[in-house]
């Protein structure tokens, strides 16, 4: 193996030489992730693709590496933080979200990844 001219290109190289191996992805990956994202419910959006709450479950473990309701928690995050990033209020940015109240979208913050709402948004990105 050849040195890369820097550390971003070795993992890029790395990075393709993995995907052009690797099997193509699940066509109905897009499908659970814009469900989800809108905010569906997990069993609905199995029963909508024709899938069982299992099978759901083991598609969403090998792409993503966690259970769809997971994901589903990590997608509702990233809406929040996306409105709390533009300004909006906190208490708004849980109801618009999709959280039960303000202390709700702190827990998932918190458990989703380890550091305060206020911590993690003066991080940059």
């Amino acid at each position: 193996m050849n040195a890369a001219p820097d550390p971003a290109s070795g993992l890029e190289d790395l990075a393709l030489r993995q995907a052009a191996g690797a099997d193509p992805p699940d066509p109905l990956l897009r499908q659970v992730v814009a469900a989800l994202g809108a905010g569906r419910p997990v069993a609905a959006t199995a029963d909508e693709l024709g899938l069982g709450a299992r099978q759901l479950h083991r598609r969403s473990l090998t792409a993503f590496g966690y259970g769809p309701k997971t994901l589903a928690r990590i997608l509702r995050l990233r809406r929040a933080l996306a409105l709390a990033r533009r300004g909006v209020p906190f208490a708004d940015t849980a109801a618009r979200a999709g959280y039960a109240d303000q202390a709700h979208l702190a827990r998932d913050v918190r458990e989703l990844t380890g550091l305060p709402l206020g911590e993690l948004l003066a991080r940059p990105g």
